[in-house]
């Protein structure tokens, strides 16, 4: 498996591109910037089967619409935050005050805990991390020791928990009984800015060493 990491819109919203042998890709969090996706991939030579968000966020679906019609590949997200797809409100892009409210059709299957996911020819876990939102889940490849992890853990930090459904407490509680018992040389790929290890963080997040 590989992977391309892809900082896009006004926020820089990680999108991730994953990829293996057979030439299948999964697209982690679409954020913005459909065209630059879809012609990256169309570059790479890939065939996309599946788009996996870990939570709804305006900045995580922006491109939701664009790459599933492309491709007329489906949309997994955790059944809590399905009415978030449509919901201005929710996915916070009217809080945010953008020109055009972030509005995405419903999402084609939802996403639970689940320790051996399988789509095309990948097998991955699914961590329901939540906190930053109700819905937020941790995709976690564990051969290639890689954890895409949404906005639940950051390089020494952690998500924001003021947007709707957030919980301080449950992120932490999250971060501590799913992420940090991961083998200490996962990385973790975050949904903003740099990767980090599982190690790295529980040495220098200064957010969990007093939980």
């Amino acid at each position: 498996m590989q992977y391309k990491q892809m900082p896009l819109g006004p926020i820089q919203t990680n999108c991730y591109i994953i990829w293996n042998d057979k030439k299948e890709c999964l697209i982690v969090d679409p954020g913005e910037n459909g065209g630059k996706i879809t012609s990256t991939i169309s570059e790479m030579g890939l065939q996309p089967i599946a788009i996996l968000l870990t939570h709804a966020h305006f900045d995580h679906i922006g491109a939701v619409e664009t790459v599933r019609n492309e491709y007329n590949i489906p949309v997994f997200i955790h059944s809590k935050e399905d009415k978030w797809l449509s919901d201005p409100k929710l996915n916070g892009s009217s809080a945010f005050r953008l020109p055009t409210p972030v509005v995405a059709q419903p999402a084609d299957h939802f996403l639970d805990e689940n320790p051996a996911m399988t789509i095309g020819g990948f097998t991955f876990a699914v961590l329901e991390t939540p906190g930053h939102s109700p819905g937020s889940v941790t995709f976690y490849f564990s051969e290639s020791g890689v954890a895409f992890s949404g906005d639940a853990l950051f390089y020494e930090s952690i998500g924001r928990t003021d947007l709707a459904g957030g919980n301080h407490r449950t992120l932490l509680a999250s971060i501590h009984d799913k992420l940090l018992t991961l083998p200490e040389e996962t990385v973790i790929l975050s949904g903003h800015g740099r990767s980090t290890t599982i190690a790295h963080e529980m040495d220098h997040n200064p957010y969990i060493n007093g939980f």
